[in-house]
């Protein structure tokens, strides 16, 4: 019962965060700084977003994992595939795209910043979702 306790209290603190960036921290940052002092910003947190969702969703995997072995269920269900998901699209949304965008930044690469920013954009955008999914479906 603990252990599926705290996968819903993570989840849902994790969706929280992921709602926080999107909506609070990356708007308020630009409207009150100027544009380039509002990228590094916005650019830190989302490091630190990077970070905190690598080790949610491997946390969130491995008490999956406990749970499922604890009731002899099936290996992959979906409150394990959708943090897999959500660390699939933190991977390719802010390790594999980050440093592509900082080259289109500096006018290298044959994909433009707003390209890849709008691709990153999506990705975020995916795992905010697949979070708030497993949020909702571990309240039950």
């Amino acid at each position: 019962m603990l252990l599926k306790r705290s996968r819903a209290v993570l989840a849902a603190l994790w969706g929280g965060l992921l709602l926080c960036v999107a909506f609070v921290a990356a708007p308020s940052a630009f409207a009150v700084l100027e544009r380039g002092q509002a990228g590094l910003f916005v650019a830190r947190v989302f490091a630190l977003d990077a970070n905190i969702s690598l080790a949610a969703a491997l946390l969130l995997m491995m008490l999956e994992r406990r749970l499922r072995r604890d009731e002899s269920g099936p290996a992959f269900t979906a409150e394990f595939l959708l943090p897999a998901g959500a660390l699939f699209c933190t991977v390719a949304g802010y390790y594999a795209l980050q440093p592509a965008m900082e080259a289109a930044r500096a006018g290298q690469g044959s994909v433009s910043f707003l390209t890849l920013h709008a691709i990153s954009l999506g990705f975020y955008g995916l795992k905010g979702l697949l979070v708030l999914a497993l949020a909702w479906r571990t309240s039950k």
